[in-house]
């Protein structure tokens, strides 16, 4: 078990990938992608726009291979990732399994632990951190499984107490740097990546200091076709309750409009380790055009979502939020798990995948997308309190660099029966 900032960072870049497999989810082409989303991505990934279409598509080809292949090599499958140079790896215990593997044309791995011992070992360091008094408990940011290396991570606070844990440190790096561009078309209308406010109560009679600020994630229709948005759940003011939910009006905020409530919101260990909520929209939330596939980075430049994928190590990621518009990096653990503090002094274990991608605080429980696909919701970051990217790493460089947690899209829809994200029809 090992200390690391941010977990098992890779390089960018910028080999093609294998075609995208006939049952995926059509991406958007890459001249149909924003102009700011073109631009983060040959910011922060180096990539051309199709290099990333290509990447994210050869992702969830190599999941979909994944978990046939742990099916059918349950004690000897260790994990699969894409490589620096593209490659796409498939770690094994087994020389069978390496065998199996290779005849399907994938680059193989051995490794001495298999990915359902490492579950069971990410399992046993939760249990463990849950026992530790809690001035010991509170410097143990997260733990997660570091498939390329085979062990579990544990990224601990650089602290006198947290150095007291006596655990070996990980410094890496990933570079991430904002250059704003002039985005692309406006669209007005609200959508995924932007703020909403919530309260417990009636708006007008909640302090200003109880009003909660998040960001819509995917648009979405229930099981009985009604219209919601799915966020993160420790937006919801107050578990188990109805919250309502309002876009707001930044000049007068009493007189922002009441657009949806909460319908359910799910934080913690109960709920599988997910961090989701379902908004239940309105007839103001519809007209207001919260029933559209789109996400939006800054400046109104939008990105129409197209289907769901799964995270993979080494997937490129791009993430939409307001304080920075796009911003894009790399999956760099598809299994992490983290202390959650809530509001009454509880903590929730919440698990979820890592990324590179900037994250400031007004970006927070927005769309993570791999390609024009629905990855994840935000749920934390590392750079919560930078003021912009640029200082983000700069502070952050020597400690592994901006780093953030995503809830994935796909583990929401299982939780939920019926939960089917918005997609645009595509020709």
């Amino acid at each position: 078990m090992l200390s690391a900032s941010a977990v098992l960072l890779l390089s960018p870049f910028g080999a093609t990938a294998s075609a995208q497999p006939a049952d995926a989810p059509t991406q958007l082409g890459a001249h149909e992608l924003p102009a700011e989303l073109v631009e983060a991505i040959d910011r922060d990934l180096q990539m051309t726009p199709q290099e990333y279409l290509d990447r994210a598509a050869t992702a969830q080809q190599l999941s979909s291979y994944a978990s046939t292949f742990r099916a059918d090599h349950p004690d000897a499958f260790a994990g699969a990732w894409i490589g620096e140079d593209g490659e796409e790896i498939v770690a094994v215990t087994s020389s069978d399994a390496a065998d199996a593997a290779r005849q399907d044309g994938y680059t193989t791995r051995m490794a001495p632990v298999s990915a359902a011992g490492l579950e069971q070992g990410l399992s046993d360091v939760n249990t463990w951190i849950a026992t530790l008094p809690r001035e010991l408990s509170s410097q143990i940011n997260s733990a997660a499984i570091d498939f390329l290396n085979n062990r579990i991570v544990i990224d601990v606070v650089n602290s006198p107490i947290g150095r007291a844990l006596n655990l070996p440190t990980i410094v890496a790096g990933v570079k991430v740097v904002l250059s704003p561009g002039s985005g692309g078309p406006v669209d007005g209308r609200p959508m995924g990546g932007d703020t909403y406010v919530t309260t417990a109560g009636p708006l007008r009679e909640t302090p200003t200091d109880r009003i909660g600020v998040c960001s819509f994630g995917f648009n979405g229709t229930d099981a009985d076709g009604s219209a919601v948005n799915i966020s993160a759940g420790h937006c919801n003011p107050e578990q188990g309750t109805a919250s309502s939910v309002y876009l707001p009006d930044r000049e007068n905020i009493d007189a922002s409009e009441e657009i949806g409530r909460f319908d359910r919101s799910a934080v913690g260990s109960a709920a599988g380790g997910l961090d989701y909520s379902v908004i239940a929209l309105n007839d103001k939330g519809v007209a207001a055009g919260l029933d559209r596939p789109t996400v939006r980075g800054a400046n109104g430049t939008t990105l129409d979502i197209t289907g769901t994928a799964r995270p993979v190590v080494g997937a490129p990621i791009c993430k939409s939020g307001q304080s920075s518009s796009f911003t894009c990096g790399l999956v760099v653990a598809d299994t992490v798990e983290t202390q959650l503090l809530m509001e009454d002094g509880t903590s929730r274990t919440v698990r979820g995948f890592a990324g590179t991608a900037c994250t400031l605080a007004g970006d927070s429980r927005g769309a993570i997308v791999t390609g024009s696909l629905a990855l994840g919701v935000t749920s934390g970051s590392n750079a919560s309190m930078a003021p912009n990217c640029t200082e983000a790493n700069l502070v952050l460089s020597t400690e592994g660099g901006t780093a953030n947690l995503g809830i994935p899209v796909v583990d929401i829809l299982d939780a939920e029966p019926g939960l089917n994200i918005r997609t645009a029809t595509r020709d």
